[in-house]
């Protein structure tokens, strides 16, 4: 079982597995910590970030998130955290609708999801310097048309605006 890279929010290592069809196989395992994804909403509208992602060289429509600090974190507070420090909101009210996996191929990654409503503006955290962020009001017809279009195409966003707007 050699592990490639190992930091407190990223683990890479190779482990043998024994599948259900009695075969056996070496698989590669991606291990980063959990994360929340947060959609602020209103009664007509989401706000989505507009955020620089320099692995793809673009900017993408995303909701608020980020990583737990580590895996037994409360995602509660993870996210009150995430949507204060990427949107500048704390809500009143959070949510959870449920969690998805990013790429369960290679990857154990858990994203919990919150819908975040009864929102006020909040300073409370600084954004991290690599965060070039900004926050876009979306009416709800609109993001589902932008999800259509291609015009949203972060995996997580789909799931979690499918998760609040269907």
């Amino acid at each position: 079982m050699p592990i490639l890279y190992d930091t407190p929010r990223l683990k890479i290592e190779t482990k043998p597995v024994h599948l259900p069809n009695g075969r056996d196989r070496e698989y590669l395992f991606v291990q980063p910590v959990s994360a929340v994804c947060i959609l602020p909403t209103d009664a007509h509208s989401v706000y989505l970030i507009r955020q620089y992602r320099a692995v793809i060289d673009a900017y993408i429509y995303e909701v608020p998130a980020g990583g737990m600090e580590a895996d037994d974190c409360d995602p509660i507070e993870t996210a009150r955290r995430e949507l204060a420090e990427e949107a500048r909101f704390s809500a009143g009210e959070l949510i959870p609708r449920g969690f998805v996996y990013s790429s369960p191929g290679f990857c154990t990654e858990k994203l919990w999801l919150f819908e975040a409503r009864d929102l006020s503006p909040c300073e409370e955290f600084a954004r991290d310097e690599d965060e070039i962020i900004e926050v876009v009001r979306v009416a709800k017809k609109d993001a589902v048309a932008m999800m259509k279009d291609g015009r949203i195409c972060d995996a997580k966003t789909i799931a979690l605006l499918t998760r609040c707007l269907y």
